[in-house]
């Protein structure tokens, strides 16, 4: 009697995208190839189940609800910098896919693109190479790198990156204490802090630059 082999796949997955449809369409396209060990939709969760599920790779989009998709991809990488970042995203700005990398992406690909293309950034990356969507140039990447490394940008911490996420999708400052486990007097210090770093004045203008740095909405 022949006996078949039976392929195992070659590497533990987990997506994260706010849409659920288009995680499942991910899940289908990737298996049986690679095993999808689970689906979060937003970006606290994401963080909690890289922990728990200790996958290869995790594939995610940049605009999440609760925590966006760069900075739950950064706290992931901090705790456990042999995973790899796959972003999947709509966007297309070439500053947006500079600080994934800078984040510690491994592959950046566009929804627009074939499904082979995501598959192929998969199989690129476990063999320790970078991937990019050849709508968006390697060159422009690198010249964006190259220039972050040379000036020093006003930029906020990560806790601070948390509590604006939260407060520009129309949490309370109570609300989002109690997302984070903080006093609500803590929350009001670092929005404080952020606007005087930033050079910012009116709430106007600090979800105006929430929304320049992709912490809210799909993408």
């Amino acid at each position: 009697m022949l006996e078949r082999s039976i392929r195992k796949p070659s590497a533990r997955v987990l997506i994260a995208d706010d849409h659920r449809l288009v995680a499942e369409t991910c899940k289908n396209t990737i298996e049986p190839e690679f095993e999808v060990v689970g689906i979060a939709t937003d970006g606290r969760a994401l963080v909690e189940a890289a922990f728990s599920l200790k996958p290869d790779i995790v594939l995610l989009d940049i605009g999440m609800p609760n925590l966006n998709g760069l900075d739950a991809g950064e706290k992931i990488k901090s705790r456990m910098p042999k995973v790899k970042l796959v972003f999947l995203t709509m966007n297309l700005g070439a500053d947006i896919a500079a600080e994934a990398f800078r984040r510690g992406a491994s592959a950046y690909v566009l929804k627009q693109s074939a499904a082979e293309e995501l598959v192929a950034a998969l199989r690129k990356v476990l063999r320790g190479e970078s991937y990019l969507s050849p709508l968006i140039t390697r060159e422009t990447i690198t010249q964006l790198l190259n220039q972050q490394s040379e000036r020093t940008e006003k930029r906020i911490t990560s806790r601070q990156s948390e509590i604006l996420q939260l407060l520009a999708e129309g949490k309370s400052m109570k609300e989002a204490a109690a997302i984070l486990n903080l006093k609500p007097g803590t929350i009001a210090f670092h929005k404080y802090r952020m606007m005087q770093n930033l050079g910012i004045k009116t709430n106007a203008e600090l979800l105006e630059y929430a929304i320049r740095h992709q912490m809210t909405g799909s993408s």
